[in-house]
């Protein structure tokens, strides 16, 4: 135990050096290779008339910054969602809470095209609200709907349902190239402007999950229990669900769905780190940061020198370690 304590403060204290070396990659590495000491020159003497500096500061350093923040909304967001139900299946885009935020969208492209940046994270917001709110109140209505593999069913076929209502929204209303994007990530087309719109809302998300974490570790090990020690379990799987509709409804409007982050890295968090929720949210955190950020700098290379979606890398990741995971814990819940 006191190794994972240990490795988990290594890691938070070497955090800023693997955030910096991983934008370091991602600026450098793409379809145009960039010279390190063109990245210095555009970061401190940026000359508006060079090519180069411009992909840097107007294209590459949004996308990094915006797959590091994603990355870390959807690893906490898991974490969280993986901590309340006791359901190591569970996660933003398996229980259908990414879709929800997209058909939102989708809902807003078409019949409110003129809403602003601000208005589509807050309809954003209330897709993902509507989707988890869905899946777990259908849950409970099933005899053993709350098990980790048929919430996963659940989530899928309600996701699954939202996409294809969204798809023929958009196919009816002609707005099907618009649409595709959120749900066919590409990072490079981050809005740096969306990104400063989003950091208080994140800044809130992200201190309710910190709060949280405590009562998340007791909540982990069952509802009796937690209650037991005299936890509000109920207002604590409120307060959480308000975290990840936040956190997930900002990453979908930043770059659309991306999917398995909020599923694999929380394992890994929990695997080094142990089971206390107030090392595992944070440790999450980077590592869903870097994790989203490498995944994208590897769809870079995958069919060079065109770029794949970054969710085409995440998926080839992700779909064997969910089969794992339905194979070795799909039966039971985590404590």
């Amino acid at each position: 135990m006191r190794s994972k304590v240990s490795f988990f403060a290594l890691v938070m204290w070497c955090s800023p050096v693997l955030i910096a070396l991983t934008m370091l990659l991602s600026i450098l590495y793409g379809a145009k290779q960039i010279d390190a000491g063109v990245v210095r020159d555009a970061l401190l003497h940026f000359d508006p008339g060079n090519v180069n500096h411009q992909i840097i500061m107007h294209s590459r350093l949004p996308r990094v910054v915006g797959a590091l923040l994603i990355g870390a909304f959807l690893a906490i967001s898991g974490a969280l969602m993986q901590g309340m139900t006791r359901n190591d299946l569970a996660s933003p885009s398996i229980m259908g809470v990414s879709d929800g935020s997209a058909f939102a969208i989708t809902l807003c492209m078409v019949f409110l095209p003129n809403s602003t940046s601000l208005e589509m994270i807050l309809y954003s917001f209330v897709g993902s609200a509507f989707s988890i709110v869905l899946v777990l109140s259908m849950a409970s209505l099933l005899p053993g709907g709350m098990s980790p593999v048929r919430m996963a069913i659940l989530g899928t076929i309600i996701g699954t349902f939202l996409s294809s209502i969204s798809s023929a929204i958009s196919i009816y209303f002609q707005v099907s190239q618009n649409i595709s994007f959120w749900y066919n990530a590409r990072l490079h087309q981050m809005d740096p402007g969306l990104i400063k719109l989003a950091i208080p809302f994140a800044i809130v998300g992200i201190a309710v999950a910190i709060w949280l974490s405590k009562s998340i570790t007791i909540l982990s090990l069952g509802d009796e229990l937690a209650t037991g020690l005299g936890q509000k379990t109920t207002m604590i799987k409120f307060a959480a669900t308000g975290s990840v509709v936040i956190l997930t409804g900002i990453a979908v409007a930043l770059a659309g769905k991306i999917g398995f982050v909020g599923l694999i890295v929380p394992h890994i968090a929990r695997f080094l780190t142990g089971v206390n929720y107030t090392r595992i949210i944070p440790l999450a955190g980077v590592l869903g940061g870097l994790f989203l950020a490498l995944c994208d700098v590897l769809a870079r290379f995958l069919n060079y020198p065109y770029e794949m979606p970054v969710g085409v890398v995440t998926a080839i990741l992700g779909v064997p370690f969910f089969l794992y995971l339905i194979r070795t814990r799909g039966g039971g819940k985590h404590a």
